[in-house]
Parts: structure tokens; C-alpha cells; sequence
């Protein structure tokens, strides 16, 4: 029996207990937990009374952004003293696809639902179908079309006359935001949205190409005019919103046509400023603390790849919420 003894294997850093894990899920649960009441309180709340809604969201997403800074913070240094191996930097690269992965079935629920919806819950309620006699004459004089102007409680004369139970009222918009009712292209902000999005992508781009050169100084410059457009589109998308609630009536009560709309875009607004802030961060760890080379740069490497699956996240919100 013979001893033998390999140099294939590398030293891994096995990091020491820490309570961060626990503490992001409860941050994450208050903040889901927050929007969910403001929601609910939008809908079917009193006006006159106030609940602690926003103060558990703002509590719950503060708690959850501070315990990420300190858990990144911990990942960044052990990664500058060396404790990184390969193959830890590559279960790095794994746990990153498979996040994305999950934001992949995150999104593809909610188009999901935006198809079921316009496919086949809308035409059932407008007694198309062998599943909608019923619903034809629970609701008769809706008419399906999307977008959705006119919502079934509408169709029935309130919802007083609605025929199940009342569960909040619901009033259609006056004007959708889809290609179909802009009324000039160029004044289309949802285009604009798209414009600057794609742009801001080809910028990540560049600045990718720009590390890997060995160029700081491209990579930083192209860096931060990505961050400057994900500025602009929540700016632009934010003013989307006011205009949306103030002049097109289109609100979170303007029936599932209001909804879905919210849903899909505000969660991807939500996506872009998450991308937008992790690409601000590594833009700081390279101009104050002259961070990454052309070998490491997995921060802003992890980084672009999420800003480019935003991105595209975007194309097919564009073409099916406002072009289709």
C-alpha cells in the first residue's frame, strides 16, 4: 500500500458563520410583505385611514439593501486578500446563472399570466367560447378587446349591478399607452424607453471590451454613460407613470389591463434600478479604488450580465405590452 500525495487540488476558503443569509430573507419578506399592503390598500383601502404599509416596505428594503452592502462588502475583500480560488470564482459564475435563471421564471410568470389573460380569460368573459356562455350572461354588453378600455364591471352598470361580489371598483382607462393610440412616434416615451435601454447596452458593451484590453480608462468612461442612460430610463419611465395616471387614467384599478401593465413594467423599472445601482458600484470600486483587470472582474462581469438580460426583458415587454 503505497501513500501518494497530489498537488492538483487548490485551497479553498471556507468562510465562517454568518447570519447575512437569515438576514436578507427577513429584510426580503417586510419589503415583499410592504408592497403587497400598499398595493391592497390602493385598491381597497379607506382614504381616510393610514396603515403602516409604506413604513414596513421602506424598513423591509432598507434592511434587505444594507444587509446586501455588508454581505458584497465581505465577498469583495476576501476576493482582494486572495482567499478566492478558481474554483470558488467559478461556483461564483454557477450561483449567477442560476439567480438569472430565476429572474428568468419570474418574468415568464407574469407574461404568462398577460397571456392568459388576453387569450383566454378575456374572450371567456365576453361569452366567447364553450367556457363563456355562463359568463355572457353574467356580464352582458362587455365586449373583449385589448387593450382593455372597458372593464366587465363597467359593461354591467357599476359595480353595484355587478352580478358576483363587489370586490373594489374598477374604471378603464380613457387612453392606453400601445403604438396603436400614440398619437405622434416621436412623442412615444415607451420608444424612447427602448431607444436609450438598447443603447445602454451596447455602452456595457464597450466597457466590457475596455477591461478586458486593459484600458481603465475606456472601461470607465463607458461604464458611467451606462449608468447615466439607466438614470434616464427611470426618469423617462417615471414620467410615463405620471402621465399615465394624470391625463390617460390608466391606473392599478383600470381593471387587468391596468394591472398587468403596472406589474410587468414596474417590476422591470424595479430590475433596471437594481442593474443600474450593482453597475454604479463597480464603476466606484474602479475609479476609487482602482478595482478589476483584464483577469478579475467578475463584479462588473456578474454585473453586465444582468443589465443584458434586463435588456431583453425589455424587447419582449415592448413588443407585447405595447406593441402587440
Amino acid at each position: 500500500m503505497t501513500s501518494q500525495t497530489s498537488t492538483a487540488y487548490e485551497k479553498y476558503h471556507v468562510p465562517p458563520k454568518s447570519r447575512l443569509a437569515i438576514c436578507a430573507t427577513t429584510g426580503l419578506m417586510l419589503s415583499v410583505y410592504g408592497a403587497a399592503s400598499i398595493m391592497n390598500d390602493m385598491t381597497f383601502g379607506d382614504p381616510g385611514v393610514s396603515t403602516n404599509s409604506w413604513s414596513i416596505f421602506l424598513c423591509g428594503l432598507f434592511f434587505f439593501l444594507a444587509t446586501l452592502f455588508a454581505w458584497f462588502r465581505t465577498a469583495i475583500r476576501e476576493n482582494l486578500a486572495g482567499l478566492n480560488s478558481a474554483q470558488l470564482k467559478h461556483s461564483y459564475v454557477l450561483g449567477m446563472f442560476w439567480f438569472i435563471f430565476s429572474e428568468v421564471m419570474f418574468f415568464l410568470a407574469f407574461f404568462g399570466a398577460l397571456f392568459y389573460v388576453r387569450n383566454l380569460v378575456g374572450p371567456w368573459l365576453a361569452g366567447e367560447g364553450e367556457g363563456g356562455r355562463m359568463n355572457g350572461l353574467l356580464w352582458q354588453g362587455f365586449e373583449f378587446s385589448w387593450p382593455m378600455m372597458q372593464t366587465p364591471q363597467e359593461a354591467v352598470g357599476g359595480a353595484a349591478a355587478q352580478p358576483l361580489a363587489n370586490n373594489g371598483t374598477f374604471a378603464g382607462p380613457q387612453t392606453s399607452l400601445s403604438f396603436a393610440q400614440a398619437h405622434a412616434w416621436w412623442a412615444w416615451l415607451p420608444l424612447w424607453n427602448t431607444v436609450v435601454l438598447l443603447s445602454s447596452s451596447f455602452t456595457c458593451h464597450l466597457a466590457h471590451m475596455g477591461i478586458l484590453d486593459g484600458d481603465r480608462r475606456k472601461f470607465n468612461l463607458w461604464l458611467a454613460v451606462t449608468v447615466l442612460l439607466g438614470m434616464l430610463f427611470l426618469c423617462l419611465q417615471a414620467f410615463e407613470y405620471h402621465e399615465a395616471y394624470t391625463h390617460f387614467g390608466l391606473t392599478l384599478n383600470s381593471g387587468i389591463y391596468g394591472s398587468t401593465f403596472f406589474m410587468l413594467t414596474g417590476f422591470h423599472g424595479f430590475h433596471v434600478f437594481m442593474g443600474m445601482t450593482m453597475l454604479l458600484i463597480q464603476l466606484l470600486r474602479s475609479v476609487l479604488g482602482g478595482q478589476f483587470t483584464a483577469s478579475d472582474h467578475f463584479g462588473f462581469e456578474a454585473s453586465s450580465w444582468y443589465w443584458h438580460f434586463v435588456d431583453v426583458v425589455w424587447v419582449f415587454l415592448f413588443l407585447f405590452v405595447y406593441i402587440l
